[in-house]
């Protein structure tokens, strides 16, 4: 299946909420937001969202969203050389396309004018998302035990992050 990938922008609030509320519905111990919470947001207040956040989108030759990440910078003075990557998602019929690792790269070559590094965090039960962190340069720097709470069932989270001044393959000594 073929696609590319681009920046989303306010217009795309429809089907942003779709495949967001699918993430969420499908993979509840994925995200810190309910269903529920997110089902209540106005349109309004996601067009803001996609607006001060930086979206990148999966699109299918079909013109569909097929999967999204979010980029943000930490707005303290002295961590404005940190990014984060969020909401990372794609369908399940554009897993093992080479789409999330895309997405991912995308976000990286855009962060790399803003940040010099990128961090996210993901469930330490997650193998297949965690595979594509690491194979697009992520590292596990720690884990945050009981992050979150879903359903009564408390969810570990690995915090991984991608040095973006650095050469691929090339290590940081305090990680």
């Amino acid at each position: 299946m073929s696609y590319s990938i681009r920046q989303l922008t306010g217009a795309d609030v429809t089907a942003y909420r779709a495949i967001r509320l699918e993430a969420l519905v499908n993979h509840p111990e994925s995200y810190g937001t309910s269903p529920e919470a997110f089902s209540a947001r106005s349109d309004a207040t996601l067009v803001t969202q996609l607006t001060n956040l930086t979206y990148f989108g999966v699109i299918t030759d079909a013109g569909e969203l097929a999967g999204i990440a979010a980029f943000a910078i930490d707005d303290g003075e002295r961590e404005r050389h940190r990014g984060w990557v969020m909401q990372v998602y794609v369908t399940q019929a554009m897993r093992g396309t080479g789409a999330a690792l895309a997405m991912l790269e995308a976000v990286a070559e855009h962060a790399r004018a803003h940040v010099i590094q990128l961090h996210l965090m993901v469930g330490a039960h997650n193998a297949p998302a965690i595979r594509l962190y690491e194979k697009a340069g992520f590292k596990t720097y720690g884990t945050d035990p009981r992050c979150l709470q879903v359903n009564g069932r408390y969810i570990d989270e690995h915090m991984m992050v991608r040095f973006l001044d650095e050469a691929p393959g090339k290590t940081n000594e305090n990680v």
